[in-house]
């Protein structure tokens, strides 16, 4: 098997701003895999709050290379995480004809909006304009300041949409009970990670009108059973998992014990996204625009039209 790997640096349409930070551009590394005269594809973004950097990600992928690996011998080489999902994804395209299109795929999937952190303002302008071109679900990036006044900015231009909020672990200063009490009246379906992963063990005494979502808490199906009493949805991530084929197990792990599932992305472009859609295909949330939010997608790229992603 022989594997090589690119820096893939591609332009966002607008400032995508979290509570870890602000960028302009969306960095990703970008896998081959030649198998038996076969080429597969995947893409990667590493992240620095898992511990990667690109160059612990490179030689990662380097390390494989030249090797007769398969997908199950693949999860024995690499930890979950970033360079193991580039190259499985490679993999599954590899093994599987017409990746990801052979799978069971409806005409279309309703992905979210995601609505970057800035001035309540603001936000309402970037929300307008997704209400304005169809969007039915919009993501609320929100760190620990003017939480409800964000939303309900928000809110007020979006009246019929189903928003959803994403606090990156940002809510540790906070009365998180009191929280999400004030946002309860927004109809918010749903709080994605409000507290740090090594602190969520706070949200079991915690009674909240809105389910929430474990994202940095949850990476492989091993995290399950510590998320039961205090989430009641998991968001899988290809990049956290390790790939498609982890992502699968983590599903099944999560609906055995009663979680819902979202599925979510790293910014990149529609490589990274296509792969994900085999388990977006049945999960309850999708978060699939990263590649709505770059200018410069990959050519025959995902079609999003009125918040979804058009398949058929």
């Amino acid at each position: 098997m022989n594997v090589s790997a690119k820096i893939v640096t591609y332009t966002l349409k607008r400032p995508f701003t979290i509570s870890r930070g602000s960028r302009n551009t969306a960095e990703v590394i970008q896998v081959t895999v030649e198998k038996d005269g076969n080429i597969g594809v995947g893409e990667c973004s590493p992240t620095g709050r898992y511990g990667e950097s690109f160059d612990s990600v490179l030689a990662e992928i380097e390390s494989v290379n030249n090797t007769q690996c398969d997908r199950t011998l693949l999860k024995s080489l690499l930890p979950p995480g970033a360079a193991r999902n580039a190259i499985d994804c490679a993999l599954w395209m590899l093994e599987a004809d017409n990746f990801p299109d052979n799978f069971s795929l409806p005409n279309q999937i309703q992905t979210a909006m995601t609505v970057s952190i800035a001035s309540p303002e603001e936000m309402a302008e970037e929300a307008k304009l997704y209400v304005e071109q169809g969007a039915t679900l919009i993501k609320v990036k929100l760190n620990a300041d003017e939480v409800y006044q964000r939303l309900a900015a928000v809110r007020a231009v979006a009246p019929d949409t189903t928003l959803i909020v994403d606090a990156n672990e940002a809510w540790g200063t906070l009365d998180i009970a009191s929280t999400l009490q004030q946002i309860a009246p927004l109809n918010i379906a749903m709080v994605e990670q409000p507290l740090p992963a090594n602190e969520d063990d706070a949200l079991n005494d915690i009674s909240s009108a809105i389910p929430l979502c474990a994202d940095e808490s949850c990476h492989t199906a091993d995290d399950v059973q510590g998320l039961v009493g205090k989430y009641q949805m998991v968001n899988i991530k290809l990049d956290k998992t390790g790939g498609l084929t982890a992502a699968f197990e983590l599903e099944q792990a999560a609906r055995a014990a009663g979680l819902q599932i979202m599925v979510g992305c790293m910014l990149g472009s529609s490589i990274a996204m296509r792969a994900a859609l085999p388990v977006a295909a049945t999960a309850v949330m999708v978060d699939l625009d990263g590649a709505f939010l770059i200018s410069d997608d990959v050519k025959n790229g995902l079609r999003y039209k009125h918040g979804n992603i058009v398949l058929g």
